[in-house]
């Protein structure tokens, strides 16, 4: 049975920012910074003490093996001038001097024993290494935080050396050339042989095909992210109107896993938001809550990507195990809640610049239009309002001037300014956003 492992060594473990000592009227960091000092000068003093010991029984040693050979020259009568020393005198030093070691190695061992064992001299570094990722200062993400796909390259296998061989018969009229040409130099034995082998069909040439190459079907080397927002629609249209269809958060998880790469573009996410707000002004309200709360999830996914500094797929199955926790799905629909409570002002604001470029081109007045079709998201009446604004407001407001509407602006009062902008939003004439 092997002898089991010796843990007494771990007895003396000592500690610097040990609390059990520590005095309530003495400041805690102080004390453990005068107990690691102590520490440090107490080592010092051992090491410079076992320093000496080694030092004295290194000298030690050598008179012992001095005084040894001596002594045995002595005895076998070799040296002339062993008569002149005084053996009893040299046994005498000797057995002082081994004495004398055997104290110092003593004193030594009692070092090690009682040795204290602490964070500095518990354990020593065998092995450093530094392993540098050449590609970690790359950008794997825009600013915005979505995905930059890595242009994926089509390889060709190498088929190695060619095994089939394609065989070509050499022409007969070169066949027979080369007969006669060799005929004359031949015995009339050889020319037999040579006859009969030209008499045989099968005379043919070896040629080895080339090698066949294969390319592996992929994408193009055209990165996703480098498409124009028409062309990736025109490409990818279908992959996100079946995104937007998914109602279920795991059935969307799976489906952002396996398309990630274009679902996480920000052409995605315009496609996505601009379907939401087309929804809204053709009426189709629960349609577009479906579909912005597919493009919030892209939003998030992105905006986590981004903070975490990571590529946007590597959040996609976090940011979903978040979702099941209820205090951050009841986060992710507040945030829903105000995104589609924006979309409806936005597509009440939308019909009505349309209804007013459509009346401008065709020379429609304003006037003209039902009173209850042309009020404003706040229910104002955009005809009203517009007559009651100050003259240099109006023509700001015709010309399309900001910068003349900010100076009308700053010519009234505070007051008289908020109010003339807080009706014209109610009635459709300015956007807040």
């Amino acid at each position: 049975m092997s002898k089991p492992f010796d843990y007494s060594k771990w007895d003396n473990i000592e500690l610097s920012d040990d609390e059990d000592d520590v005095h309530p009227n003495i400041d805690r960091e102080s004390w453990f910074r005068m107990k690691h000092r102590s520490r440090v000068e107490r080592e010092e003093r051992e090491e410079a003490d076992k320093k000496k010991i080694k030092a004295d029984m290194e000298n030690a040693n050598l008179r012992i093996m001095e005084l040894t050979k001596t002594l045995e020259s002595m005895e076998a009568g070799e040296d002339s001038d062993d008569e002149l020393e005084d053996k009893e005198g040299l046994e005498a030093e000797l057995d002082a001097l081994k004495s004398a070691n055997k104290a110092r190695q003593e004193k030594l061992d009692t070092y090690e024993k009682n040795k204290k064992w602490n964070v500095d001299n518990m354990c020593h570094v065998v092995e450093e290494r530094t392993i540098v990722n050449p590609r970690a200062a790359e950008n794997k993400f825009t600013e915005t935080g979505y995905a930059i796909p890595s242009e994926e390259k089509s390889t060709v296998i190498d088929s190695g050396r060619a095994t089939s061989q394609v065989i070509e018969p050499l022409p007969t009229a070169e066949i027979s050339k080369n007969i006669e040409h060799n005929s004359s130099e031949k015995t009339p034995n050889e020319q037999n042989q040579t006859a009969s082998v030209a008499s045989k069909p099968t005379v043919q040439t070896v040629k080895p095909a080339p090698a066949p190459v294969k390319k592996v079907s992929g994408p193009s080397h055209a990165s996703i992210s480098m498409l124009s927002y028409h062309d990736f629609v025109e490409k990818y249209a279908d992959i996100m109107e079946d995104f937007m269809k998914i109602s279920s958060l795991d059935d969307s998880r799976d489906f952002l896993i396996q398309h990630g790469d274009i679902m996480l573009q920000e052409n995605a996410s315009n496609y996505l938001l601009l379907a939401s707000l087309e929804d809204e002004m053709n009426g189709f309200r629960e349609k577009m809550r479906l579909t912005a709360r597919q493009s919030q999830l892209i939003s998030n996914i992105a905006e986590l990507a981004k903070t975490m500094k990571t590529h946007p797929g590597n959040v996609i199955i976090p940011f979903f195990k978040r979702l099941e926790e209820k205090v951050h799905f009841d986060g992710f629909m507040v945030g829903l809640e105000n995104f589609v409570q924006n979309l409806i002002k936005r597509a009440v604001v939308k019909r009505k610049e349309m209804d007013e470029e459509r009346a401008r081109e065709e020379g429609i007045d304003l006037k003209d239009i039902p009173k209850e079709e042309r009020l404003g998201p706040g229910g104002l009446d955009p005809v009203e309002v517009f007559e009651s604004l100050p003259v240099s407001m109006q023509e700001a407001f015709e010309s399309r001037d900001t910068e003349k509407l900010k100076k009308a602006l700053l010519e009234m009062t505070p007051e008289e300014a908020e109010t003339h902008m807080k009706r014209c939003v109610d009635a459709g004439l300015w956007n807040e956003g």
